[in-house]
């Protein structure tokens, strides 16, 4: 699985974006490298269909696809599964696209923390 993190330093939710990311992959006891690249330029946007900042790609795919937002340089709004916006990516929707990506034979055990949790936003 290759985990990409895409983010604007402009925009001050990556960090806790970053850290969400890691504790579900902890939770769901999912080793992975993490690339963390940082989008600096309109045309990097444009290169990475950068729907803003944070992004998570899994394997290429936005996490949460928004194909009708423009690709550029700003901070990213996610809506989580009861409705409300919200700086930051939920974990079930990051445990989601996680799962997701796995092999068939690791993903027959339900994970213990999959669940919405407090800290999220």
């Amino acid at each position: 699985m290759k985990i990409q993190f895409l983010f604007w330093e402009g925009c001050s939710s990556h960090p806790d974006a970053w850290r969400r990311l890691h504790d579900v992959l902890d939770e769901l006891g999912i080793e992975a490298a993490v690339e963390r690249i940082e989008v600096t330029a309109e045309a990097e946007a444009q290169q990475w269909g950068f729907a803003g900042s944070p992004t998570i790609l899994i394997d290429g795919q936005d996490i949460d696809p928004q194909p009708d937002r423009p690709a550029r340089l700003t901070c990213r709004l996610y809506f989580h599964e009861d409705g409300r916006p919200s700086p930051l990516p939920s974990r079930a929707m990051i445990a989601r696209a996680v799962l997701a990506a796995q092999p068939a034979d690791q993903t027959e055990s339900t994970p213990r923390h999959a669940t919405k949790g407090p800290h999220d936003a």
